[in-house]
């Protein structure tokens, strides 16, 4: 693509005499910037683009675009570099976006999962469906690790593309927060918007709740129609500051346009009717707790504003497997069940462990821990969130990153007071599982909460394997073996221990 045919997709301050070159990239990394390459100067955390344009020049970058005048040439300054980068990169790989019917999902919980029932559904209505999200990238069959819930603008565009190629009709996707506050979204356009809860989360990086909803709530004017969950405070407020149009499910409030109603808990799922615009539908949906029908409404309503048979909806979700490292089970034996879910916020943490205390025979046992670098005023309130509903609690590490693990723990144990849980402090992860399996009672639910799909740690020395799936497994193996050699001593061995 012609550079200013490139640059007329941007609103620019100040142009420069420059070269039409032909442009085969868009980057933010200035060791990537070739001749064929728009070097574009974004202000990071760490990092200031802005410091690193020069070495773009020498390295004969065909563009350099900033936010203000370095005195170079090739020089093209923006009122928001971000947002041109965004802007740039879906021009160059020919708007796919535009080609796709785009789902985005906002929220603090409920993301990951609401994605996936989207998916299953729209696929078991016979469309070809995209997936962006926290776990992973899905196109046709082929599936990719992801990096970021919502990936940087040239590898987003460059997904979408794949997508469009392969087939594609809709794509669902996570949308963050981090996403719209750094404009990686800018230049889509989303046919609906799912708005899920907002609880405390990210305020290590967007400072105030205020904040953190502003981002959220940039989702709503790009999209088409938004569905809105009612029985969130947040999701009442961006009903009325919106300009598309809205409709609202709910789990029980009769004031939206769809509610659950004759809802009936399972251990291993929920039954309810759908209702709402003339439409009664029952759905039997494979995922326990109270969030769980708040989740598949979300999926439901929206495909069902989007023209889809309620009936082809309700059967959808009603085949829909489960989402890995939502309170999937890990383990369930004569003895006790092992559950791991990526809850790891407040919130998060309320929901699984309520949801759990729902169907336990007996104790429910939680561990958890807080993340390093991340809001440290979350980290009470989760101690106090598992000491409220289970009757054991032990406190680990959780992604750590370069801050002290001891630290971590500390700042969370505050939120034990005033509860008489039982409750231990393991740093180590891993002899934390150990230690909980080891302790089980019968009939106990463990809840393992906080990685769920992670199969990482990330430690101060760097990123580790840590597969709490395989970790159960594996632990539970080992205790199998034990038994059974013991049973398969003789008497005389076993007089002699």
């Amino acid at each position: 693509m012609k550079l200013l045919e490139l640059l007329n997709e941007i609103e620019i301050l100040s142009l420069p005499p420059i070269t039409d070159a032909e442009v085969g990239k868009v980057t933010c990394d200035s060791r990537a910037a070739t001749p064929d390459a728009v070097f574009v100067a974004v202000k990071g955390e760490r990092f200031d683009g802005h410091d690193y344009a020069q070495q773009a020049v020498a390295q004969g970058a065909a563009a350099v675009i900033t936010e203000r005048d370095l005195g170079l040439e090739k020089q093209v300054i923006v009122k928001n570099s971000r947002s041109a980068y965004a802007l740039l990169n879906a021009a160059l790989f020919g708007h796919p976006s535009r080609k796709l019917k785009l789902i985005g999902v906002t929220g603090t919980n409920g993301k990951t999962t609401i994605t996936y029932l989207l998916k299953q559904i729209l696929e078991s209505a016979g469309k070809s469906v995209g997936l962006i999200g926290t776990i992973q990238v899905e196109i046709d069959d082929m599936c990719i690790p992801a990096k970021h819930t919502t990936p940087d603008p040239a590898e987003l565009h460059s997904l979408f593309s794949r997508m469009v190629n392969a087939g594609c009709e809709y794509v669902v996707m996570e949308a963050s927060s981090h996403a719209f506050a750094q404009h990686r979204l800018d230049g889509c356009h989303f046919v609906a918007g799912v708005f899920t809860n907002l609880t405390q989360d990210h305020l290590d990086y967007h400072g105030t709740m205020e904040n953190y909803y502003s981002a959220k709530k940039q989702l709503f004017d790009m999209s088409d129609i938004a569905i809105i969950n009612l029985d969130d405070e947040y999701g009442k407020r961006l009903l009325s500051e919106i300009p598309c149009k809205a409709v609202t499910y709910s789990a029980g409030n009769d004031m939206a346009d769809f509610t659950a109603k004759n809802i009936v808990k399972r251990r291993d799922g929920v039954n309810f009717a759908l209702v709402g615009s003339g439409i009664i539908e029952r759905v039997s949906f494979g995922m326990p707790g109270s969030f769980s029908v708040s989740n598949a409404m979300a999926a439901a309503v929206c495909t069902i504003e989007l023209g889809f048979e309620p009936s082809v909806v309700a059967k959808g979700l009603s085949d829909c497997k489960g989402v890995k490292g939502r309170t999937e089970v890990l383990y369930s034996g004569d003895d006790f069940t092992v559950i791991c879910d990526y809850a790891h916020t407040p919130d998060g943490l309320e929901k699984v462990l309520s949801t759990v205390r729902e169907f336990a025979p007996a104790r429910v046992v939680v561990l958890f821990g807080c993340a390093g670098n991340r809001d440290r005023t979350k980290r009470p309130k989760m101690a106090h969130m598992a000491a409220q509903y289970s009757d054991l609690a032990v406190l680990t590490s959780d992604n750590p990153r370069d801050e002290d693990v001891m630290q971590i723990l500390d700042d969370a144990v505050p939120g034990f007071e005033g509860l008489d849980t039982e409750y231990r402090v393991i740093p180590d992860r891993m002899e934390a599982i150990k230690w909980v399996l080891d302790n089980a009672q019968q009939d106990d639910i463990i809840v393992l909460a906080g990685k769920g799909h992670e199969d990482y740690q990330v430690l101060n020395f760097g990123t580790i394997a840590f597969d709490e799936h395989t970790i159960v497994k594996e632990l539970i193996a080992k205790r199998d073996k034990k038994r059974q050699e013991y049973k398969d001593e003789s008497p005389a061995e076993k007089m002699e221990e």
